[in-house]
């Protein structure tokens, strides 16, 4: 991180209350321009055709082999996002994105009422997933995904990437109805959108910002600090154990 004192970094120039307002209300027609345009693209989403997707496709869960259709507890809708695993491995070596982002799923209630389950499917063993999960104290739904399964549930699509994948149940149907990738998975962040707001932004280096902003030095990944994810670090000091039972310590 920069240093400097908070006092001598970079900042925006001060001016009086009546020009600070003129330039956010400028500021605020393309926000809602934005916010409009997102509307648009989410109404196309909602007209995108769908594929039907084998309902039988096997996972593992806490209580064992189930199937896709299973993972929908009963719901018309299911979202699942596909966690990046490195089996083998130790807790602070795995996934540092899926890590942030699957920290920031807590309160499932508001997607139950509108008939949407919310799962992790983690692409790797479950034993030791699982056990991450419990160190990472999540408590959403939670399934392995075999690589045979994967196949059949990411189809053309790069094994190992962290996804969102979107369902609808018909019956004993399963269909796929959407997908996203990379940056898209960041509709289950809001640190970054609060960081937005901020002024300075993200903190990255290919985020266009004036010169002399606050920065991660280059080559500073961040998700990560001090060799963990970062959002293992609270888990680890409040005492909970990081043994994921496969030798990998």
């Amino acid at each position: 991180m920069n240093n400097l004192k908070s006092d001598e970094l970079a900042a925006p120039a001060i001016v009086d209350r009546s020009t600070f307002q003129a330039e956010l209300d400028a500021l605020r027609v393309s926000e809602k321009a934005h916010t409009r345009e997102g509307d648009a693209i989410a109404a196309a989403r909602r007209r995108l055709p769908m594929v039907e997707v084998d309902a039988a496709t096997p996972l593992i869960g806490e209580r064992g082999k189930v199937t896709l259709l299973d993972a929908f507890e009963g719901r018309r809708l299911l979202i699942a996002y596909y966690f990046m695993w490195h089996a083998g491995q130790p807790a602070p070596e795995q996934c540092k994105g899926c890590s942030f982002y699957t920290s920031q799923v807590r309160e499932l209630s508001f997607l139950h009422a509108r008939d949407v389950t919310y799962a992790t499917f983690c692409q790797g063993p479950y034993e030791e997933s699982a056990r991450y999960r419990d160190f990472m104290g999540w408590e959403m739904p939670w399934y392995s995904a075999q690589p045979e399964s994967l196949d059949t549930l990411l189809v053309g699509r790069r094994v190992g990437m962290m996804h969102i994948v979107c369902y609808l149940r018909r019956g004993s149907k399963v269909f796929e109805t959407y997908w996203t990738t990379t940056r898209g998975v960041e509709a289950m962040d809001n640190s970054y959108r609060l960081l937005d707001l901020t002024i300075y932004g993200r903190q990255e280096v290919w985020e266009d910002s004036p010169a002399g902003w606050l920065q991660l030095p280059k080559g500073v990944h961040p998700y990560r600090t001090d060799g963990r994810p970062i959002v293992q670090w609270p888990r680890v000091n409040a005492g909970y154990s990081d043994d994921l039972g496969n030798g990998g310590r």
